[in-house]
């Protein structure tokens, strides 16, 4: 069968740089063990921390400190996946990480996950925000595919990737053994095509008018996607 496809005139795009991303309600950093490390042992493992953020995640919890600050560094020493601590503007301290992750120019995709909030960022404009600031990147550097996967058990990643603007594509069945278990994989994706009217969203949703003096939304971001 002879291939119809037009030609693209593709040419590879850069890696993400190790840099900082400024928004509205944080900054994303380049995770460092040392500077980030105390601040994301409390949101993820104490107090402020969210009983089931372990249950859908490769790894953890980490009962003893040891054994954080080890996952902390090799996370930190990684390129791919590429991991950035999340500082909220409100209070300055760092509640939760999430990377970029199989990172690949030559074909102009790339995936966001990895995500560990504190249960101080989860359902507010933060955790949003973060989510936005990589994919925002992710197009400025000429991806054309932005990826999201998660166990097809995991309701509340199911629902926030659908809540962001990715598109469910399918389940890989027995994609993967993961704790002893296995695990089927849910694909999302946004491309770069529907990239500028999600951004859009995004940006309407963040802004401080979108939310009264309780700090309730007044649109939610689905609606905002719809015009």
């Amino acid at each position: 069968m002879t291939d119809t496809q037009p030609a693209l005139h593709w040419q590879p795009v850069p890696a993400p740089a190790r840099e900082t991303l400024e928004g509205r309600y944080l900054a994303l950093e380049p995770l460092d063990a040392a500077r980030h490390g105390d601040d994301l042992w409390q949101a993820l493992q104490g107090p402020e921390s969210d009983p089931v953020l372990w249950d859908y995640l490769p790894y953890g919890p980490f009962p003893e400190r040891a054994a954080f600050d080890a996952w902390i560094a090799g996370n930190a020493a990684s390129a791919d996946p590429q991991f950035y601590a999340v500082r909220e503007r409100s209070s300055g301290r760092v509640t939760g990480l999430l990377s970029f992750l199989r990172i690949t120019p030559k074909d102009g995709v790339i995936e966001i996950g990895h995500i560990a909030f504190g249960r101080v960022m989860q359902r507010s404009p933060a955790s949003t925000e973060a989510v936005y600031l990589l994919a925002r990147r992710a197009f400025e550097l000429g991806y054309r595919r932005l990826e999201w996967k998660c166990n097809s058990r995991n309701a509340r990643s199911m629902r926030a990737a659908e809540r962001l603007g990715f598109t469910y594509e399918g389940t890989f069945r027995q994609h993967m053994v993961v704790k002893d278990r296995n695990r089927d994989s849910a694909w999302f994706s946004i491309l770069d095509s529907e990239w500028p009217l999600r951004q859009a969203a995004f940006e309407a949703w963040l802004d401080a008018a979108n939310f009264d003096a309780q700090g309730r939304q007044r649109r939610s971001l689905e609606s905002l996607r719809q015009g």
